[in-house]
Protein backbone atom coordinates (compact mmCIF):
# COMPACT_ATOMS: atom_id res chain seq x y z
CA UNK A 1 0.00 0.00 0.00
CA UNK A 2 3.00 2.24 -0.12
CA UNK A 3 1.99 3.53 -3.41
CA UNK A 4 -1.81 5.20 -3.66
CA UNK A 5 -3.83 4.61 -6.80
CA UNK A 6 -2.70 7.70 -8.70
CA UNK A 7 0.72 6.70 -7.86
CA UNK A 8 0.20 2.99 -9.31
CA UNK A 9 -1.33 4.22 -12.74
CA UNK A 10 1.95 6.81 -12.80
CA UNK A 11 4.37 3.74 -11.94
CA UNK A 12 2.88 2.15 -15.60
CA UNK A 13 3.34 5.65 -17.34
CA UNK A 14 7.13 5.83 -15.36
CA UNK A 15 8.13 1.96 -17.19
CA UNK A 16 7.63 3.21 -20.49
CA UNK A 17 8.92 6.35 -20.14
CA UNK A 18 11.58 5.28 -18.67
CA UNK A 19 11.78 1.76 -21.12
CA UNK A 20 13.55 -0.17 -18.94
CA UNK A 21 13.37 -3.44 -16.45
CA UNK A 22 11.38 -3.46 -13.50
CA UNK A 23 14.75 -3.53 -10.94
CA UNK A 24 15.86 -1.02 -13.03
CA UNK A 25 12.93 1.18 -12.55
CA UNK A 26 13.32 1.30 -8.82
CA UNK A 27 16.67 1.83 -8.83
CA UNK A 28 15.82 5.15 -10.55
CA UNK A 29 12.78 5.56 -8.73
CA UNK A 30 14.90 5.05 -5.08
CA UNK A 31 17.52 7.80 -6.46
CA UNK A 32 15.01 10.45 -8.52
CA UNK A 33 13.25 12.88 -6.32
CA UNK A 34 11.66 13.86 -9.74
CA UNK A 35 10.52 10.05 -10.21
CA UNK A 36 9.42 9.92 -6.51
CA UNK A 37 7.26 13.27 -7.12
CA UNK A 38 5.51 11.68 -10.35
CA UNK A 39 4.63 8.45 -8.53
CA UNK A 40 3.55 10.34 -5.31
CA UNK A 41 5.48 8.80 -2.25
CA UNK A 42 8.29 10.14 -0.34
CA UNK A 43 10.85 7.80 0.32
CA UNK A 44 13.69 10.20 2.30
CA UNK A 45 15.82 8.00 3.79
CA UNK A 46 14.51 4.59 2.91
CA UNK A 47 14.82 2.50 -0.31
CA UNK A 48 12.40 0.23 -2.04
CA UNK A 49 14.16 -3.28 -2.23
CA UNK A 50 11.40 -5.18 -3.42
CA UNK A 51 11.56 -4.61 -7.12
CA UNK A 52 8.13 -7.00 -7.54
CA UNK A 53 6.20 -4.55 -6.53
CA UNK A 54 5.97 -3.51 -10.25
CA UNK A 55 4.32 -6.75 -11.18
CA UNK A 56 2.11 -6.92 -8.32
CA UNK A 57 0.90 -3.35 -9.38
CA UNK A 58 0.44 -4.29 -13.06
CA UNK A 59 -1.62 -7.28 -12.39
CA UNK A 60 -3.74 -5.78 -10.39
CA UNK A 61 -4.45 -3.28 -12.99
CA UNK A 62 -5.08 -5.58 -15.29
CA UNK A 63 -7.66 -7.18 -13.64
CA UNK A 64 -9.67 -3.80 -14.05
CA UNK A 65 -8.49 -2.42 -17.20
CA UNK A 66 -11.53 -0.89 -19.24
CA UNK A 67 -10.01 0.69 -22.52
CA UNK A 68 -13.04 2.54 -23.91
CA UNK A 69 -13.76 3.58 -20.66
CA UNK A 70 -10.43 5.15 -19.49
CA UNK A 71 -10.20 6.44 -23.46
CA UNK A 72 -13.07 8.70 -22.65
CA UNK A 73 -11.95 9.97 -19.74
CA UNK A 74 -8.67 10.72 -21.66
CA UNK A 75 -9.93 12.32 -24.46
CA UNK A 76 -12.11 14.48 -22.17
CA UNK A 77 -9.05 15.81 -20.70
CA UNK A 78 -6.59 16.02 -23.52
CA UNK A 79 -9.78 17.81 -25.87
CA UNK A 80 -8.34 21.43 -25.94
CA UNK A 81 -5.15 20.42 -26.98
CA UNK A 82 -6.83 18.26 -29.97
CA UNK A 83 -7.87 20.17 -33.49
CA UNK A 84 -9.68 18.65 -36.49
CA UNK A 85 -11.68 16.28 -33.89
CA UNK A 86 -13.27 15.32 -37.37
CA UNK A 87 -10.13 13.92 -39.18
CA UNK A 88 -9.24 10.48 -38.31
CA UNK A 89 -6.92 7.90 -39.60
CA UNK A 90 -6.81 3.92 -39.16
CA UNK A 91 -4.41 1.10 -38.99
CA UNK A 92 -3.23 -1.80 -38.12
CA UNK A 93 -0.10 -3.69 -36.44
CA UNK A 94 1.04 -6.29 -34.17
CA UNK A 95 3.19 -5.56 -30.75
CA UNK A 96 5.52 -8.43 -30.80
CA UNK A 97 5.45 -10.66 -27.56
CA UNK A 98 8.79 -11.80 -26.29
CA UNK A 99 9.11 -15.03 -27.09
CA UNK A 100 11.56 -17.62 -29.57
CA UNK A 101 11.05 -18.49 -32.75
CA UNK A 102 8.93 -21.35 -32.65
CA UNK A 103 9.72 -24.59 -34.70
CA UNK A 104 7.65 -28.07 -34.53
CA UNK A 105 11.19 -29.56 -32.59
CA UNK A 106 11.14 -26.74 -30.32
CA UNK A 107 7.93 -26.69 -29.04
CA UNK A 108 7.96 -30.66 -28.48
CA UNK A 109 11.11 -30.21 -26.66
CA UNK A 110 10.10 -27.22 -24.66
CA UNK A 111 6.68 -30.03 -23.66
CA UNK A 112 8.76 -32.90 -23.17
CA UNK A 113 11.65 -31.31 -21.25
CA UNK A 114 9.08 -29.81 -18.75
CA UNK A 115 6.63 -32.53 -18.67
CA UNK A 116 9.90 -34.80 -17.71
CA UNK A 117 10.92 -32.37 -14.95
CA UNK A 118 7.55 -32.45 -13.45
CA UNK A 119 7.07 -36.20 -13.10
CA UNK A 120 10.55 -36.53 -11.67
CA UNK A 121 9.02 -34.24 -9.32
CA UNK A 122 6.00 -35.87 -8.45
CA UNK A 123 7.29 -39.52 -8.60
CA UNK A 124 9.85 -38.24 -5.94
CA UNK A 125 7.30 -36.95 -3.35
CA UNK A 126 4.58 -39.81 -4.00
CA UNK A 127 7.58 -42.76 -3.69
CA UNK A 128 7.20 -43.81 -7.26
CA UNK A 129 9.56 -44.97 -9.92
CA UNK A 130 10.15 -42.91 -12.35
CA UNK A 131 8.81 -44.61 -16.16
CA UNK A 132 11.61 -45.84 -18.00
CA UNK A 133 12.47 -43.23 -21.46
CA UNK A 134 14.89 -42.53 -23.30
CA UNK A 135 14.72 -38.76 -22.57
CA UNK A 136 18.66 -38.28 -22.19
CA UNK A 137 19.36 -39.95 -25.51
CA UNK A 138 16.89 -37.46 -26.77
CA UNK A 139 18.43 -34.75 -25.18
CA UNK A 140 21.84 -35.59 -26.54
CA UNK A 141 20.07 -35.94 -30.01
CA UNK A 142 18.19 -32.69 -29.99
CA UNK A 143 21.41 -30.38 -28.74
CA UNK A 144 23.34 -32.17 -31.31
CA UNK A 145 19.98 -30.99 -33.86
CA UNK A 146 20.04 -27.71 -32.12
CA UNK A 147 23.86 -27.28 -33.25
CA UNK A 148 23.64 -27.96 -36.98
CA UNK A 149 23.33 -25.26 -39.44
CA UNK A 150 21.85 -26.93 -41.84
CA UNK A 151 18.58 -28.71 -40.91
CA UNK A 152 17.59 -31.36 -43.62
CA UNK A 153 14.15 -32.65 -44.02
CA UNK A 154 15.17 -36.71 -42.38
CA UNK A 155 16.84 -35.18 -39.81
CA UNK A 156 13.81 -33.00 -38.59
CA UNK A 157 11.31 -35.68 -39.24
CA UNK A 158 13.05 -38.24 -37.53
CA UNK A 159 13.37 -35.85 -34.34
CA UNK A 160 9.61 -35.10 -34.65
CA UNK A 161 8.78 -38.57 -34.69
CA UNK A 162 10.76 -39.49 -31.76
CA UNK A 163 9.62 -36.41 -29.62
CA UNK A 164 5.86 -37.27 -30.75
CA UNK A 165 6.29 -40.56 -29.08
CA UNK A 166 8.14 -39.38 -26.22
CA UNK A 167 6.15 -37.16 -25.42
CA UNK A 168 2.98 -39.74 -25.76
CA UNK A 169 4.64 -41.72 -23.38
CA UNK A 170 4.88 -38.85 -20.64
CA UNK A 171 1.68 -37.84 -21.04
CA UNK A 172 -0.27 -40.98 -20.72
CA UNK A 173 2.25 -42.06 -17.20
CA UNK A 174 1.26 -38.53 -15.50
CA UNK A 175 -2.84 -39.21 -16.89
CA UNK A 176 -2.19 -42.75 -14.68
CA UNK A 177 -0.35 -41.06 -11.95
CA UNK A 178 -3.43 -38.30 -11.27
CA UNK A 179 -6.29 -41.22 -11.52
CA UNK A 180 -4.08 -43.67 -9.31
CA UNK A 181 -2.78 -41.51 -6.68
CA UNK A 182 -5.61 -38.82 -7.01
CA UNK A 183 -3.21 -35.20 -6.37
CA UNK A 184 -3.99 -32.10 -6.09
CA UNK A 185 -2.33 -29.68 -8.08
CA UNK A 186 -2.03 -25.98 -8.89
CA UNK A 187 -4.35 -24.13 -11.45
CA UNK A 188 -1.02 -23.59 -13.64
CA UNK A 189 -0.35 -26.82 -13.68
CA UNK A 190 -3.61 -28.20 -14.67
CA UNK A 191 -3.32 -25.36 -17.42
CA UNK A 192 0.05 -26.53 -18.47
CA UNK A 193 -0.85 -30.00 -18.69
CA UNK A 194 -4.03 -29.06 -20.74
CA UNK A 195 -1.91 -27.23 -22.88
CA UNK A 196 0.59 -29.54 -23.81
CA UNK A 197 -1.98 -32.24 -24.79
CA UNK A 198 -3.27 -29.75 -27.16
CA UNK A 199 0.23 -29.12 -28.78
CA UNK A 200 0.52 -33.34 -29.16
CA UNK A 201 -2.96 -33.27 -30.88
CA UNK A 202 -2.09 -30.48 -33.23
CA UNK A 203 1.48 -31.33 -34.16
CA UNK A 204 0.89 -35.20 -34.14
CA UNK A 205 -1.75 -34.28 -36.42
CA UNK A 206 0.05 -32.17 -39.03
CA UNK A 207 3.30 -34.69 -38.40
CA UNK A 208 0.66 -37.27 -39.73
CA UNK A 209 -1.54 -35.70 -42.16
CA UNK A 210 0.59 -32.19 -43.34
CA UNK A 211 -2.52 -30.35 -43.01
CA UNK A 212 -2.44 -26.97 -41.59
CA UNK A 213 -2.81 -26.28 -38.16
CA UNK A 214 -6.33 -24.21 -36.84
CA UNK A 215 -4.93 -22.23 -33.60
CA UNK A 216 -1.97 -23.15 -33.70
CA UNK A 217 0.00 -23.05 -29.84
CA UNK A 218 3.56 -21.76 -30.08
CA UNK A 219 4.32 -21.23 -26.64
CA UNK A 220 3.59 -23.54 -23.78
CA UNK A 221 4.25 -20.54 -21.36
CA UNK A 222 1.95 -18.00 -23.27
CA UNK A 223 -1.02 -20.70 -25.04
CA UNK A 224 -2.76 -17.49 -25.98
CA UNK A 225 -0.35 -16.65 -28.44
CA UNK A 226 -1.22 -17.20 -32.16
CA UNK A 227 1.07 -16.46 -35.54
CA UNK A 228 -0.12 -13.39 -37.31
CA UNK A 229 1.02 -13.16 -41.18
CA UNK A 230 2.13 -9.91 -42.20
CA UNK A 231 3.78 -10.26 -45.26
CA UNK A 232 6.37 -8.29 -44.56
CA UNK A 233 10.04 -8.96 -46.43
CA UNK A 234 11.89 -8.99 -42.96
CA UNK A 235 9.26 -10.74 -40.65
CA UNK A 236 6.24 -12.80 -42.43
CA UNK A 237 4.97 -13.95 -39.24
CA UNK A 238 4.67 -12.02 -35.98
CA UNK A 239 3.85 -12.98 -32.61
CA UNK A 240 2.02 -10.97 -30.41
CA UNK A 241 -1.14 -8.96 -30.17
CA UNK A 242 -2.86 -7.27 -33.61
CA UNK A 243 -4.06 -3.94 -32.53
CA UNK A 244 -6.28 -1.89 -35.20
CA UNK A 245 -5.88 1.97 -34.04
CA UNK A 246 -7.43 5.34 -35.07
CA UNK A 247 -6.05 8.29 -34.66
CA UNK A 248 -7.09 11.99 -33.88
CA UNK A 249 -4.63 14.74 -34.40
CA UNK A 250 -1.78 12.58 -33.36
CA UNK A 251 -3.03 11.00 -30.64
CA UNK A 252 -3.71 7.53 -31.16
CA UNK A 253 -6.05 5.08 -29.67
CA UNK A 254 -7.44 1.28 -29.66
CA UNK A 255 -10.16 0.05 -31.54
CA UNK A 256 -9.73 -3.25 -31.44
CA UNK A 257 -6.92 -5.81 -29.94
CA UNK A 258 -6.62 -9.23 -30.47
CA UNK A 259 -4.04 -12.21 -29.90
CA UNK A 260 -5.92 -14.18 -32.90
CA UNK A 261 -5.16 -12.69 -36.53
CA UNK A 262 -8.17 -10.35 -37.76
CA UNK A 263 -8.70 -8.47 -40.80
CA UNK A 264 -8.83 -5.13 -39.93
CA UNK A 265 -10.49 -4.43 -43.17
CA UNK A 266 -14.05 -5.27 -41.05
CA UNK A 267 -13.12 -2.81 -38.37
CA UNK A 268 -13.56 0.45 -40.61
CA UNK A 269 -17.32 0.73 -39.28
CA UNK A 270 -16.66 0.78 -35.72
CA UNK A 271 -13.53 2.55 -36.62
CA UNK A 272 -15.96 5.68 -36.94
CA UNK A 273 -18.16 4.99 -34.42
CA UNK A 274 -15.43 4.96 -31.52
CA UNK A 275 -13.95 8.11 -32.80
CA UNK A 276 -17.46 9.21 -32.82
CA UNK A 277 -18.41 8.31 -29.26
CA UNK A 278 -15.08 9.77 -28.26
CA UNK A 279 -15.05 13.38 -30.08
CA UNK A 280 -19.12 13.48 -30.30
CA UNK A 281 -18.77 15.23 -33.82
CA UNK A 282 -19.89 13.39 -37.18
CA UNK A 283 -16.24 12.05 -38.79
CA UNK A 284 -15.82 13.89 -42.35
CA UNK A 285 -12.27 12.60 -43.63
CA UNK A 286 -11.09 9.21 -43.05
CA UNK A 287 -7.29 7.80 -44.01
CA UNK A 288 -7.02 4.51 -44.08
CA UNK A 289 -4.96 1.46 -46.45
CA UNK A 290 -6.13 -0.46 -49.17
CA UNK A 291 -7.67 -3.53 -47.52
CA UNK A 292 -9.88 -1.08 -45.99
CA UNK A 293 -11.21 -0.16 -49.24
CA UNK A 294 -13.96 -3.21 -49.91
CA UNK A 295 -17.49 -2.70 -51.20
CA UNK A 296 -19.20 -2.48 -47.90
CA UNK A 297 -17.08 0.42 -46.61
CA UNK A 298 -17.01 1.74 -49.51
CA UNK A 299 -20.78 2.37 -49.26
CA UNK A 300 -20.83 3.11 -45.68
CA UNK A 301 -18.25 6.40 -46.23
CA UNK A 302 -20.57 7.39 -49.35
CA UNK A 303 -23.70 7.12 -47.11
CA UNK A 304 -22.16 9.23 -44.21
CA UNK A 305 -20.76 11.61 -46.64
CA UNK A 306 -16.56 11.01 -45.54
CA UNK A 307 -14.38 11.60 -47.45
CA UNK A 308 -11.10 8.97 -47.93
CA UNK A 309 -8.36 8.54 -49.57
CA UNK A 310 -9.65 5.07 -51.52
CA UNK A 311 -8.57 5.32 -54.88
CA UNK A 312 -11.34 5.56 -57.34
CA UNK A 313 -12.85 2.72 -59.22
CA UNK A 314 -14.13 3.27 -62.65
CA UNK A 315 -13.79 6.45 -64.83
CA UNK A 316 -12.79 9.35 -63.13
CA UNK A 317 -15.06 12.44 -62.44
CA UNK A 318 -14.78 15.81 -63.68
CA UNK A 319 -12.72 18.01 -61.57
CA UNK A 320 -10.48 14.99 -60.03
CA UNK A 321 -7.32 17.32 -59.43
CA UNK A 322 -8.87 18.59 -56.68
CA UNK A 323 -10.21 15.56 -55.02
CA UNK A 324 -6.69 14.05 -55.50
CA UNK A 325 -4.89 16.17 -54.09
CA UNK A 326 -6.89 16.02 -51.05
CA UNK A 327 -6.35 12.22 -51.56
CA UNK A 328 -2.89 12.76 -51.68
CA UNK A 329 -3.12 15.16 -47.97
CA UNK A 330 -5.01 12.24 -46.23
CA UNK A 331 -2.76 9.42 -47.55
CA UNK A 332 0.43 11.63 -46.42
CA UNK A 333 -1.36 12.15 -42.70
CA UNK A 334 -1.88 8.42 -42.76
CA UNK A 335 1.68 7.34 -44.08
CA UNK A 336 3.46 10.00 -41.60
CA UNK A 337 2.19 10.41 -38.42
CA UNK A 338 -0.04 7.31 -37.74
CA UNK A 339 2.53 4.67 -39.43
CA UNK A 340 5.61 6.59 -37.52
CA UNK A 341 3.65 6.27 -33.90
CA UNK A 342 4.36 2.47 -34.60
CA UNK A 343 7.58 2.81 -34.56
CA UNK A 344 7.84 5.17 -31.96
CA UNK A 345 5.93 3.57 -29.84
CA UNK A 346 8.38 0.39 -30.53
CA UNK A 347 11.04 1.77 -30.24
CA UNK A 348 11.06 4.53 -27.57
CA UNK A 349 8.08 3.13 -25.20
CA UNK A 350 9.08 0.25 -24.46
CA UNK A 351 6.80 -1.76 -26.99
CA UNK A 352 9.40 -3.60 -29.13
CA UNK A 353 9.09 -6.84 -27.24
CA UNK A 354 6.63 -7.07 -24.51
CA UNK A 355 7.92 -9.11 -21.79
CA UNK A 356 4.71 -9.75 -19.98
CA UNK A 357 3.91 -13.41 -19.15
CA UNK A 358 0.38 -12.95 -19.06
CA UNK A 359 -2.61 -12.26 -21.63
CA UNK A 360 -4.25 -9.59 -19.30
CA UNK A 361 -0.48 -7.95 -18.34
CA UNK A 362 -0.20 -7.74 -22.34
CA UNK A 363 -2.59 -5.98 -22.78
CA UNK A 364 -2.55 -3.68 -20.24
CA UNK A 365 1.72 -3.09 -21.30
CA UNK A 366 0.08 -1.92 -24.65
CA UNK A 367 -2.06 0.22 -23.47
CA UNK A 368 0.25 1.83 -21.32
CA UNK A 369 2.72 2.63 -23.76
CA UNK A 370 0.30 3.73 -26.63
CA UNK A 371 -0.97 6.36 -24.12
CA UNK A 372 2.52 7.11 -22.46
CA UNK A 373 3.26 8.46 -25.92
CA UNK A 374 0.46 10.24 -25.93
CA UNK A 375 0.35 11.71 -22.84
CA UNK A 376 4.18 12.99 -23.81
CA UNK A 377 2.94 14.88 -26.77
CA UNK A 378 -0.05 16.37 -25.04
CA UNK A 379 2.49 17.97 -22.73
CA UNK A 380 4.69 19.00 -25.93
CA UNK A 381 1.65 20.87 -26.97
CA UNK A 382 0.41 21.84 -23.28
CA UNK A 383 4.41 23.59 -23.50
CA UNK A 384 4.06 25.08 -26.64
CA UNK A 385 0.95 26.87 -25.65
CA UNK A 386 2.20 28.15 -22.39
CA UNK A 387 5.11 29.54 -23.57
CA UNK A 388 3.10 31.33 -26.71
CA UNK A 389 1.31 33.01 -23.93
CA UNK A 390 4.47 33.95 -21.75
CA UNK A 391 5.95 35.53 -25.29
Amino acid sequence: MLFSPKGRIALMILKHYASCSDRKLIEQLNGNLDYQFFCDITLGYKRLTNFKIVSQIRCELATSLHIDKIEKVFYNHWKPYISSPNQVTVDATCYESEVRYPTDQKLLWEATHWLYNQLKKICKVVGVKMIRSKYLKWRHRYIGYSKMRRKTKSKRKSLTRALLLLLKKFIDFESTLAKQRKINFTTQYYQRISTIKKIYSQQESHFRTGRKIKGRIVSIAKDYLRPIVRGKEVKPVEFGAKVNKLQIDGISFIEHINFDAFNEGTRLQSTVFKAQSLTHRKTKILGADSIYATNKNRNFVTRNNIKTDFKRKGKLPKGYKDEKKLKAAITKERATRLEGSFGKEKEHYHLKKIKARTKLNEILWIFFGIHTANALEIGRRMNQISLGKVA
